[in-house]
């Protein structure tokens, strides 16, 4: 069901958010994500002129190539347009989250290791979300490769990880009898 209809008014900003996985020929897996923000006006820029509306004020790239197991192998960023002429400049910083393993606390160690005047904010705020691109690419694919049908055979591992998915709730009451915890 859409949102209901809004009240007058006009648009201002639009930040596009693009995540695409994929399976290369060496077993390992490339996760790419793009980040894009504009305006629906023109501004002026110091470093850039005028931006135009419809005109990137960012436009950012990273791919992250991991393992099955999700250590990270390489990590590209590329930072096609910022606000300032210097953004490109952390572009090489995030080759520090070579051999991170995305799990718990994943996004933690990101801020940790390449977050605040290290990185550029909006690359940073990429991988939260590219943790789930990877484990959406890479669970259904090995068990693609296993022939193992798509429905959990051991314990989900998004038990707990959200409202549908609770231990006590009526999902897993359904689907997981021997995993509820309700009453």
């Amino acid at each position: 069901m859409p949102l209901p209809p809004a009240e007058p008014r006009e648009r201002r900003h639009t930040r596009s958010i693009e995540f695409q996985g994929f399976e290369r020929e060496d077993g390992l897996f490339d996760i790419e994500g793009h980040i894009t923000d504009k305006k629906d006006y023109a501004f002026e820029n110091k470093q850039r002129g005028m931006v135009q509306p419809g005109e990137p004020v960012h436009d950012m790239w990273v791919r992250v190539t991991i393992t099955q197991d999700f250590e990270v192998k390489d990590v590209i960023v590329s930072i096609d347009t910022g606000p300032f002429d210097i953004c490109s400049a952390v572009e090489d910083i995030y080759k520090s989250l070579i051999g991170l393993k995305i799990g718990p606390g994943w996004f933690m160690k990101i801020k940790k290791e390449v977050g605040g005047v290290k990185g550029c904010t909006h690359v940073v705020e990429l991988f939260g979300p590219l943790a789930t691109a990877a484990i959406q690419t890479v669970i259904p694919t090995l068990r693609r490769r296993k022939n193992e049908p798509s429905e959990f055979k051991d314990r989900p591992y998004q038990l707990n990880g959200c409202h549908a998915l609770a231990s006590d709730g009526p999902m897993v009451k359904e689907r997981y009898p021997e995993l509820y915890t309700g009453e």
